[in-house]
């Protein structure tokens, strides 16, 4: 015969299981990471026709451009999900110069080209940006080789959209048909195990 232990809201044997489930819940919880301001995102004054210099001078792939605003929900969560982690920050500042533009700013900046400009005239009269997150990357001659609108599912997502651009991919297929590709390679890897 079992009996039932003693759950009642006064036994200590219920307090016992309380306080081990809440120890338990805040070990499960998320990564806080590394701070995106100072591991993510490269310091700049704002010239970006000087930057592609220095990331031409530094063997980078290019330059990434994180066109963001302060009251995004999905800018937000992708620096508390997603740029925070160390692998990604590590891979992506191996491969890029990275930068926040926002949307709504009126500082002065100045473009690829050497002509000065505000950020939010930046982000959308030369760019379209109109929602956010906006990732845009940019060759060593400052031309957007690929775009991404929104947050990503999560860090491998954010991580796979990075090799898209570092390996190439962009010239020959679109970043969805890269995924896909990816997933079945994977797969089939899988199966083969």
């Amino acid at each position: 015969m079992f009996l039932m232990p003693d759950l009642s809201p006064s036994s200590p044997l219920r307090l016992l299981a309380l306080i081990l489930l809440a120890l338990s819940g805040s070990a499960l919880a998320a990564d806080p990471g590394r701070d995106p301001g100072q591991y993510f995102f490269n310091q700049t004054f704002g010239d970006f026709s000087e930057e592609l210099e220095t990331a031409r001078d530094e063997g980078k792939s290019g330059i990434l451009l994180m066109f963001e605003m302060d009251e995004c929900p999905f800018c937000h969560r992708m620096k508390t999900r997603v740029l925070n982690q160390p692998a990604v920050q590590d891979y992506f500042r191996e491969h890029f110069l990275i930068f926040p533009v926002d949307v709504e700013g009126d500082i002065e900046i100045v473009d690829f080209e050497g002509n000065p400009d505000i950020q939010k005239d930046f982000a959308l009269k030369q760019f379209r940006v109109r929602a956010t997150p906006v990732f845009a990357f940019f060759d060593l001659d400052g031309n957007m080789v690929a775009r991404y609108t929104g947050a990503t599912g999560d860090s491998e997502e954010f991580m796979l959209l990075g090799q898209y651009v570092v390996e190439g991919a962009y010239k020959e297929t679109t970043f969805t048909k890269y995924k896909r590709a990816k997933r079945d390679a994977d797969q089939q890897a899988a199966l083969i195990r």
